[in-house]
Order: structure tokens, then sequence, then C-alpha cells
């Protein structure tokens, strides 16, 4: 059986560069909302642009919140991105109250205008490694710089889940979540030049163990 990663479609991600940035890496990228493909996958790529709340409601919609659950009950790596890191947690306060995945316990809150420069996040910012030893920033300095794009950021209830951090402005959120073979950034790695292929290539060789 060929290795392969399974990207779910939503409706609600930026799919083509996620799928490009893996062929550059020589792996098969499946665009899918296949429940079966998803479970026969090698690894999961969550990903996500836009509000929460109609990711939820997409992802209902497809059946895959269950087709979810039971990969990642069955030991399957998974990779949220973007939209997709905040989806794993408990709720959303994105345009009122909206339940999460609930697979990562914490809330999603939006940047205070008082706090920060601008909303969005937009553009190049720092992450400072929390744990240096996991494995997916492995041969990536410390302190390296990815590309952000959001005006919502996470926190977990527990900061041991918390892999890399980012500030902005006056807000110190986690950038890099790892919990097991669930992960996710907050930051788009297909659009962070080398250290984000380099990103998208410690998934891959995780998921080949």
């Amino acid at each position: 059986m060929s290795f392969n990663i399974a990207i779910i479609d939503y409706e609600m991600g930026n799919l083509k560069s996620i799928s490009k940035c893996l062929k550059h890496l020589n792996i098969n990228a499946i665009i899918t909302d296949n429940p079966k493909i998803i479970m026969n996958a090698n690894g999961i790529i969550l990903p996500g642009v836009g509000a929460f709340g109609d990711a939820m409601a997409y992802l209902k919609e497809k059946k895959l919140i269950n087709v979810i659950y039971d990969a990642v009950d069955n030991g399957k790596p998974l990779f949220g991105v973007c939209l997709g890191l905040q989806l794993l947690f408990s709720i959303s306060f994105e345009m009122g109250k909206t339940k999460g995945l609930d697979l990562i316990k914490g809330k999603v809150i939006a940047f205070e205008k008082a706090k920060v420069d601008k909303i969005p996040h937009i553009g190049w910012n720092n992450v400072k490694f929390q744990e240096k030893n996991h494995f997916l920033i492995e041969g990536i300095p410390d302190n390296s710089y990815f590309y952000f794009v959001h005006s919502f950021y996470t926190i977990p209830e527990k900061m041991d889940y918390s892999i890399g951090l980012t500030r902005y402005g006056k807000v110190e959120f986690s950038s890099i979540i790892g919990k097991e073979h669930l992960i996710a950034t907050q930051f788009h790695p297909e659009k962070s030049s080398k250290n984000g292929i380099k990103i998208y290539q410690n998934f891959i060789n995780f998921c080949k163990k």
C-alpha cells in the first residue's frame, strides 16, 4: 500500500497550497471528504481558512466529525493548520459560542484592539520553542519566523501542550500545539518558506514511523 496523506476537504481551507507543498516533498496528497480514504491514509491534515462556526457546520454536514474522532482514537497522526488548530479546541467565541472538536481542552478568543497593533495578525512572526525536542520542530532553529493570518487565538487549559509561543503586541499565544499524535500550528507552514516545508517534512517522517 502506497504512503499518502489525506487533506480533509470541507470547503474551507487552503487545500491546493498544502497539496502543492506536499507534492514538492514527493508525497501523495489526497484532497478528500471520503471517510474511507481519510481512515486509510498514513496521516491527516485538517486545514482551514475562514470562520469557526461555518467550519464546524461543514464538518457536521459532511459527517466528518466522527471520522476525525475515530482517526485520532486509532492513533492516526493529525495535523491542524491555522483554523484547523482552533477547531481542535473545546469552544470558540467567534460570533457567539460554538463548540469545537474538544480534542484539546481550551478556548479560542479574539485579539483585543487595545492589546495588539492591528487585527488581523498578518505576516511573519517568530515562534519561541517550549519543548525543544518535539519531533515537529526538529532541525528548525528556535525563534524562527513563520507566516500568520488570524484574528483569533487559542488558550489551552494545559500549557504542557504548547510546543511554541508567539508574541503579538501584548498577547502571547500558543502557535504550536502537540498532544501525542495530535499536532497543530496557528501559522501556515505552506506559506512559511523553508522552515514551513521542514515542518511538513517532520510531520511526514512521524507518519512513516
